[in-house]
């Protein structure tokens, strides 16, 4: 079935093609919703445009349009407004067929892309020298969203953790092992780390401070390089102790990811370079491999090089970019590939698309970048501890859920607090580290993904506004309506929904737009278009049950009423708690 907006865009489409000229297909409805309730649901402009085209009256031409419409199940009734505009005012049937759909369908009625693309996105990626901070939560949090919503839709994902493991950093570490653990080199299974942010500043200040400790490690390069047995094997022992920080991590914030890392590009790097090469895309300057593209120049006006291979001979980060993509599509056989990082690599990214295209790699393959802005602290520089260090993502989580737990002690009223003194200490952690965990992921999804967001923990763990505790709540008071009117899903499948009031009607027609909203998810790439409309949806419930300004739900005037509108709660639970689980935010059903 199509979605609301899709069935009004096809009735437009429809009825505009028969008005106007072929020469002037295909044609946009220029659909919008009502900015007010009072001008309907839904807008169309089109008439002013194609009017002018048809050097015809747009108000007349709007008449026309109006008088061609003929879909009383989707159209109550459309009226004319000011030059030309079309006010659309949607019928209740229309509401009633989607939401009833909806309950019957795990899915919500959100129907899988007929044409599904195989995905491949890389995001989250840190470096397995030190443990994950800060920098990596907005690429983390947003690159498993993005994946629910891509699998979702029925994409088949390949989710890739692209970590920074091969390199300088690895020959100071493993110099730093043979000189400090010899535990380690003896027996590389039993390398464990605990802090292993302490282990790296110990590693690095030996680096810095002693010439012979860098040859020796450069030595130490070169030997892993090499394929050395012992050195690989060390390597490996650390490389999985490292992950094993990473993934603590991950499991906290529930997230999935496949590692892949940079060494697993390493025998293809000198293939990639010299196809480009021998393609003529690259060519050698003043000694590096350089591939110039157009468009691209330096602060003088200059070309600017997009340096493949250093002079030295050695490989960069585009050396196994390059590889990493060639190998995406012709082993992964991606469609499209979505790489979540820092926006201040747009550039590099955008010369990389250009070079594959221009390599004739990537012809049939949707190549994007989704470039996040910085979290700031409340002096809008970078976020750091008191002492100015960075903040380990770890830190960070184990704070908002000794903050969450707080809660429970603090500005609540004496009915909650009566109800949360029922609950067992299990439930009460568990509560709390879901609170927690999901103020810090929605803070940070519900910001715009290119801008900076300053970082504040009373804003996003406040149980007001648009913030992960609020739409959790949300959820919860939902299920504890039902628990008060003691009715099961099962009793309300039969049930016909009544949207006489307007707050029943207003409440039916955001649930409507859910499928909407994921499919410009889908399309954009852009998770606060979720938030927005989840937020929008919690607050239109709130209304329709206030207990002064909404209607009775559980006295409802007769048990007809009472059952259409604990449907419409039923309805709002099942949006919320799926919409919440793409945003991986999860619900619990008491707060």
């Amino acid at each position: 079935m199509a979605s609301l907006y899709q069935q009004i865009q096809q009735e437009f489409i429809g009825v505009l093609e028969k008005l106007v000229p072929a020469e002037f297909h295909p044609v946009d409805p220029l659909l919008r919703p009502a900015s007010d309730e009072k001008f309907g649901d839904y807008q169309s402009n089109a008439a002013m445009g194609l009017a002018k085209k048809l050097k015809t009256n747009p108000r007349e031409f709007a008449q026309k349009i109006v008088a061609e419409v003929n879909a009383p199940d989707l159209i109550q009734k459309l009226e004319i407004a000011g030059p030309g505009f079309i006010n659309i005012t949607l019928s209740n049937k229309c509401f009633t067929n989607i939401l009833s759909n909806q309950f019957t369908s795990e899915r919500a009625a959100v129907s899988k892309n007929p044409k599904p693309q195989k995905t491949v996105i890389d995001f989250s990626s840190p470096n397995l020298a030190k443990e994950m901070h800060v920098g990596h939560l907005r690429t983390t949090i947003t690159g498993e969203v993005l994946s629910r919503v891509i699998e979702f839709m029925g994409h088949p994902l390949e989710r890739i953790n692209h970590v920074g493991d091969w390199g300088t950093q690895f020959g100071m570490l493993l110099n730093y092992i043979y000189k400090n653990e010899p535990g380690v080199v003896e027996n590389p299974d039993n390398f464990k780390v605990n802090d292993l942010e302490s282990f790296y500043k110990a590693a690095k200040k030996q680096f810095d401070e002693s010439e012979s400790f860098q040859e020796e490690a450069r030595a130490k390069v070169v030997l892993l390089q090499s394929g050395d047995q012992q050195a690989l094997k060390i390597w490996n022992a650390f490389l999985k102790e490292s992950l094993r920080h990473c993934h603590e991590i991950y499991d906290l914030l529930d997230v999935s990811l496949k590692d892949l890392g940079e060494s697993f590009y390493n025998d293809k790097l000198a293939d990639g370079v010299n196809e480009l090469l021998n393609s003529g895309v690259a060519v050698k300057d003043d000694g590096a491999v350089c591939v110039f593209l157009e468009g691209y120049k330096n602060r003088d006006g200059e070309p600017l090089p997009f340096i493949i291979q250093k002079k030295d001979g050695g490989y960069n980060y585009a050396s196994t970019d390059i590889a990493a993509l060639k190998y995406r599509i012709a082993n992964q056989n991606a469609d499209r590939i979505i790489y979540v990082t820092d926006i201040r690599q747009a550039q590099h990214f955008a010369m990389l698309f250009a070079l594959a295209q221009k390599a004739g790699w990537a012809q049939d393959v949707e190549l994007k970048h989704i470039g996040y802005g910085m979290v700031l602290g409340e002096d809008r520089k970078p976020f750091k501890t008191r002492s100015g260090t960075t903040v380990r993502l770890k830190d960070l989580i184990e704070e908002s859920v000794t903050r969450a737990k707080t809660m429970f002690a603090e500005n609540r009223s004496e009915a909650q607090m009566k109800r949360v003194s029922e609950f067992s200490e299990e439930k009460k952690n568990h509560i709390a580290k879901a609170v927690g965990i999901a103020a810090l992921k929605y803070a940070d999804l519900s910001h715009n993904l290119s801008s900076d967001y300053v970082f504040q923990w009373d804003t996003m763990l406040a149980m007001e506004g648009n913030t992960g505790p609020y739409m959790m709540y949300a959820y919860a008071r939902v299920q504890s309506i039902f628990r008060k009117a003691g009715v099961s899903l099962d009793e309300l499948k039969g049930v016909t929904l009544i949207l006489d009031h307007p707050l029943e009607r207003a409440l039916a027609k955001v649930l409507c737009q859910f499928e909407d909203v994921i499919l410009d998810v889908e399309k954009s790439l852009k998770p606060n278009l979720l938030t927005d409309y989840l937020y929008q949806l919690a607050k239109t419930f709130s209304s329709f049950y206030d207990k002064n300004q909404g209607v009775s739900v559980l006295d409802a005037e007769s048990t007809q009423l009472k059952l259409s509108r604990l449907k419409l709660c039923a309805l709002t639970a099942k949006v919320l708690k799926l919409g919440l689980n793409l945003l991986s935010v999860e619900t619990v059903e008491e707060m």
